[in-house]
């Protein structure tokens, strides 16, 4: 199979319809001042979280192959995390929430692209390399923490979204754009943060994707392990902001024990968190995740199901309880005096599946304007047609050339000539199929003979309802690509000078060539064309340092007064400390 990624043993199993989210790393626009932030974030976070992450963080990294000096190859990690049972692909920024999930079923983690600006260093809103490589990836070397990640994919990418959600998700992933563009106008900054605020405020009750969202922002991305007098962090979120990994652990941060009811709590991803959830391990994380996994339309069904599947406005399936799978786009239901669905419809292109294979002769060519069917027992006949041997089935007229009036308790009526039956292996009636066929309830017209043979599903009851196709080769391409890209940012000529300069220490330290005289070069340019960069002092600094140059005392002098800057005096300051501890060490 011919892909535009590389393909392992793990990443070949993913579906065709992922592909079209996996982009190729961009790694020749990493700028020198990227490497630069990487090594400064990795650095403190490795100093700083080796005392208050969960153990498998530290022994996660180097399990991983992530390391302290380079933004990481996508190749290089894939070929260590396969050892694991894992994977990664590169994308760009978020994608949507059901895609998302998926790749992480198949223990897939998406790793966004793009590398914070140092203007963002302690923490960004956007999805970048440093929070999904060295935040998500060393935590799932701890089997129990993958197991829970996987079944979390698996679980979440069946989530019902509203039609609210999507809108949502393009909201955030331009918002988180547009802040971290350096080039980006006050003006469209503020815009659409105003649009994510209003659909905050706008969007009605929680759907299942909202709440599961939830629930993975508390835990994956945010979570705590522990008690909550001493919790220890693992969220990736956390691991990878140096403010917030400090932040949470402060009192003015609610430490709140983690529960179902964090599915309820939302959550602004703009903002530092005020509260967090702590799991006292990572197998009450799953036990959370089935609570609230009983509680979604995929294992209730029901009338429930299949109205947030109309909401969703999106593809979808319900099962019925002979198996049959409808996987389509629900546009109508009846219900009966009892809240049961009688009667569901599809528009559009629709398929019919069996334990999640399309059933032959049934795919979206042949259903290409929609389906319906009646749901439910016949009138006065206690024997649901699925329970009824062939005998019983001659015995009501359901036979092959028989005109027949079929009329169901809830009211729906079938009359016409029965032309066949589909059953599965187990010889259980799934389909009968009719021509010269009418379908009514009451004085609705559900179905005319004009319009071909007519398809009725068996089925008691839905038991089941879901996001997405059954058998995911019977739509082909499903789900979208955001129009909206990442932005490429356009540096200037004196942004390019000064990655220029950080090019050269870096030479230097990887060489091992470092003299004085050139670090007094750089040093001067620094002092005189680009006054606000605080972090190539600090590099030149370190050099100056392990060679014991004199010129460290005036390094040292300058970052001290550059810390009069408010806006980065902490960066400064954190940098100065790392720098004495690798000294005393």
């Amino acid at each position: 199979m011919d892909s535009h990624f590389e393909l392992n043993e793990v990443t070949k199993k993913l579906p065709k319809h992922l592909h079209k989210f996996v982009v190729r790393q961009p790694y020749e626009e990493y700028t020198a001042q990227n490497q630069a932030v990487w090594r400064y974030v990795m650095r403190m976070n490795v100093d700083y979280l080796g005392k208050v992450a969960h153990g498998s963080y530290v022994e996660g990294l180097k399990k991983t192959g992530i390391s302290v000096e380079n933004i990481p190859h996508m190749e290089g990690m894939n070929r260590i995390l396969k050892e694991i049972g894992w994977a990664a692909v590169s994308v760009d920024g978020f994608i949507p929430p059901n895609a998302f999930m998926e790749f992480q079923a198949y223990n897939v983690l998406v790793i966004a692209s793009d590398m914070r600006t140092i203007d963002h260093i302690e923490y960004t809103p956007a999805p970048d390399i440093i929070h999904e490589a060295a935040g998500h990836a060393p935590i799932i070397a701890n089997p129990e923490y993958a197991e829970y990640l996987r079944r979390f994919g698996e679980i979440g990418a069946k989530a019902i979204s509203s039609a609210k959600d999507y809108e949502m998700y393009e909201a955030i992933r331009l918002l988180s754009i547009l802040k971290e563009d350096p080039n980006s106008t006050q003006k469209e900054i503020e815009e659409a943060q105003e649009k994510v605020e209003w659909l905050q405020e706008n969007m009605g009750a929680l759907s299942e994707m909202s709440q599961i969202r939830n629930l993975h922002w508390w835990t994956v991305e945010y979570g705590l392990i522990g008690t909550v007098e001493d919790p220890k962090i693992y969220g990736a979120g956390l691991l990878s902001s140096i403010g917030e990994s400090k932040w949470c652990m402060k009192d003015e941060v609610k430490k709140v024990p983690y529960s179902i009811e964090a599915a309820n709590v939302n959550f602004d991803i703009t903002k530092p968190q005020p509260q967090l959830f702590v799991t006292p391990d990572f197998a009450h994380l799953s036990m959370v995740l089935e609570q609230f996994a009983n509680k979604m339309a995929i294992r209730t069904g029901g009338l429930k199901g299949v109205e947030k599947l109309i909401d969703s406005t999106s593809l979808g399936t319900i099962e019925l309880s002979t198996g049959v799978q409808i996987s389509g786009i629900f546009t109508n239901v009846i219900a009966d005096d009892n809240n049961k669905p009688v009667y569901v419809q599809t528009t559009g292109p629709t398929a019919l599946a069996n334990r999640d294979k399309e059933l032959i002769g049934h795919g979206v060519t042949y259903h290409a304007e929609g389906f319906g069917s009646p749901i439910g027992k016949l009138k006065g006949i206690n024997i649901p047609i699925e329970n009824m041997s062939p005998r019983d089935l001659k015995a009501y007229g359901i036979y092959e050339g028989e005109k027949v009036a079929l009329e169901f308790e809830g009211g729906i009526k079938v009359e016409g000539e029965v032309i066949t039956g589909t059953r599965d292996l187990r010889g259980r009636i799934l389909l009968i199929s009719f021509k010269n066929c009418t379908v009514t309830h009451g004085d609705t017209l559900l179905f005319h003979p004009d319009w071909g043979v007519y398809d009725m599903a068996v089925g008691v009851e839905v038991i089941s309802a879901f996001a997405g196709p059954a058998d995911v080769s019977s739509f082909g391409d499903v789900g979208k690509v955001s129009e909206t890209k990442t932005h490429k940012i356009n540096y200037s000529a004196s942004d390019k000078e000064l990655y220029n300069l950080y090019s050269k220490v870096r030479e230097m330290r990887e060489n091992g060539e470092v003299s004085e005289e050139n670090i007094q070069e750089i040093f001067d340019k620094v002092n005189t064309q680009f006054k606000n960069d605080w972090l190539l002092p600090l590099e030149l600094l370190e050099l100056s340092i392990a060679n014991n140059f004199p010129i460290k005392d005036t390094l040292h002098t300058y970052l001290e007064n550059m810390k009069s800057n408010k806006s980065y005096s902490m960066l400064i300051e954190n940098g100065l400390l790392l720098l004495e501890n690798y000294q005393e060490a």
